[in-house]
C-alpha cells in the first residue's frame, strides 16, 4: 500500500453482530497510532440508529453506507445477525461497492457467510467460526478450511471465530505497515497468542 499512514479500515455493522469479532480488529487497527502507524478506523451501517450487539452491547456506527468513504480494508464480523443480513440486499449491495475498491476483503466468524453471498469467498479458500463450517461449504462454490486462525487467498482473508480476528487483523497489520510495527501492537494491547505473531509464515 503506497501510504500505509492514510489506511482507512472500515468495519461493517449490523443487529446481533458478536461485540468481539469487531472490537477486537478494531483496538488492533486503532492502537496503530501508538505503534508508529496511522489511519481511521470506521464502525459503519446501514443506518447511524444505535446498533445491539449479540450480547447487549449498544454501538453508535460512525456513518451509513450511503456515507461511507472508500476503504482499503473492508472488515465483516459475525453473529447470529449474519443469517439475516445474508437476504438483506442493502447490506449485500454495499459489500459488492466497498469490497470491490478495497485492497483487502476480510471477515471474522460467519462474516464469511456476507462475503460469500457478496460474491468475494466464491471460489476462495476460506475459514470460519468451526459450528459454521458445514453450513458454509453447503452454500458452494467455496473452500472451507476448518482449523486455520486465519486464510489468505488473494485479497480476501477470513478468520475462524471471535478471538481469531485479532490474529488475523495483526497479520494485516504487518502486510500494511510492517511486521515490527504488528509485534508493537501485539505487545501494546498485551495480547499473548500461542503461537506468537509471525508475519513471515
Amino acid at each position: 500500500m503506497a501510504n500505509p499512514s492514510g489506511t482507512t479500515v472500515g468495519i461493517v455493522l449490523f443487529p446481533v453482530v458478536e461485540e468481539l469479532d469487531f472490537a477486537g480488529p478494531f483496538e488492533v487497527f486503532a492502537s496503530l497510532s501508538k505503534a508508529g502507524g496511522g489511519g481511521k478506523v470506521l464502525l459503519i451501517a446501514e443506518t447511524l440508529e444505535p446498533i445491539e450487539c449479540a450480547n447487549g452491547m449498544r454501538v453508535l456506527p460512525d456513518c451509513s453506507f450511503a456515507e461511507a468513504p472508500a476503504l482499503d480494508v473492508l472488515l465483516v464480523p459475525g453473529g447470529m445477525g449474519t443469517r439475516t443480513e445474508v437476504n438483506n440486499p442493502r447490506m449485500i449491495e454495499y459489500l459488492r461497492k466497498a469490497g470491490a475498491s478495497a485492497t483487502w476483503v476480510t471477515s471474522v466468524c460467519t462474516g464469511a457467510l456476507l462475503l460469500h453471498e457478496a460474491g468475494f469467498a466464491k471460489g476462495k479458500r476460506v475459514t470460519t467460526f468451526w459450528g459454521f463450517v458445514d453450513e458454509l461449504r453447503a452454500r458452494g462454490e467455496v473452500e472451507v478450511l476448518d482449523g486455520p486462525r486465519y486464510v489468505r487467498d488473494g485479497n480476501l482473508v477470513t478468520s475462524a471465530g471471535v478471538s481469531a480476528g485479532i490474529d488475523m487483523a495483526l497479520w494485516l497489520v504487518g502486510q500494511i505497515h510492517s511486521p515490527d510495527v504488528a509485534r508493537r501492537v501485539q505487545r501494546g494491547i498485551q495480547y499473548d497468542p500461542a503461537p506468537p505473531y509471525t508475519a513471515e509464515v
